[in-house]
């Protein structure tokens, strides 16, 4: 898609109904976005662990977690960061909490926003794309025109999103002062080898963000920008995260050759 006028440049089966995984975590951002916006509170706010479905014993939010305790506490920033970066579900959880006081009432939000986008095909149960606790309940679903709409929307409201999809790592501040790096999961702007250059020499690739779990298989939404122009690639279900990286590499290369002159 070009993420400027929302011309499709390549499509294949986009309209059909997929498990976008992580990827839900730039909806949640999005919300957090528009909070911060609003007055609400602001990147330097502290976001505190609660116990409400967040004991790191149970694997609600595993595999992919910060591990903070209830009473815990990181900035906002630091948190959208994790969420980024980490892909760190726990950080979902608590920034949903931050911005609407329960994740059921955050998640409300999350489908509102979806229908103001015009997202017909999407529906939202958590803010962090995991299957449903215990196997029972539904799985946060959605379709590649769905996702590119919210993904076109929230680079054009909150470009700032950018200054952490494109983080290749984060050296996350700890409670108790430890420090632990954090590689982004996004190999195509982080791996050598899939890496996209523009012909001046620099990164095109910029964010956004990937997604797995096992019923969806391997998804990623990609940008990336060449001589001003912006567009963004949406990859959902595939078989591995090799075919994801080559499909995504691919389809972003040839869309960046495609808009840019």
């Amino acid at each position: 898609v070009d993420a400027d006028s929302g011309r499709v440049l390549f499509s294949d089966k986009a309209s059909e109904i997929a498990y976008p995984a992580s990827i839900t975590k730039l909806m949640t951002a999005f919300l957090v976005f528009d909070d911060i916006k609003s007055g609400r509170f602001s990147l330097k706010d502290l976001v505190v662990a609660s116990p409400v479905k967040t004991q790191v014993d149970r694997p609600l939010c595993q595999p992919s977690a910060i591990g903070l305790k209830s009473g815990d506490s990181m900035t906002v920033d630091a948190m959208l960061k994790a969420l980024m970066v980490k892909s760190a579900n726990d950080c979902a959880i608590f920034l949903a909490e931050k911005c609407s006081g329960t994740m059921e009432k955050f998640v409300e939000r999350m489908n509102a926003k979806a229908r103001s986008l015009g997202m017909s095909s999407t529906k939202f149960y958590n803010p962090n794309g995991l299957p449903p606790f215990g196997g029972k309940g539904n799985f946060n679903s959605s379709t590649c025109i769905d996702l590119a709409k919210m993904a076109m929307a929230l680079l054009k409201r909150h470009p700032e999103i950018l200054k952490y999809t494109s983080l290749k790592y984060y050296d996350a501040q700890l409670p108790g002062g430890k420090v632990q790096r954090f590689v982004n999961h996004n190999n195509v702007m982080v791996k050598d080898a899939l890496k996209i250059f523009n012909p001046d020499g620099t990164e095109a690739v910029d964010g956004l963000k990937t997604g797995y779990i096992d019923a969806g298989g391997s998804s990623v939404i990609v940008t990336g920008k060449r001589n001003g122009k912006r567009a963004i690639v949406i990859v959902l279900g595939s078989s591995s995260r090799s075919q994801r990286d080559s499909v995504a590499r691919h389809r972003l290369s040839d869309a960046l050759d495609a808009i840019s002159f």
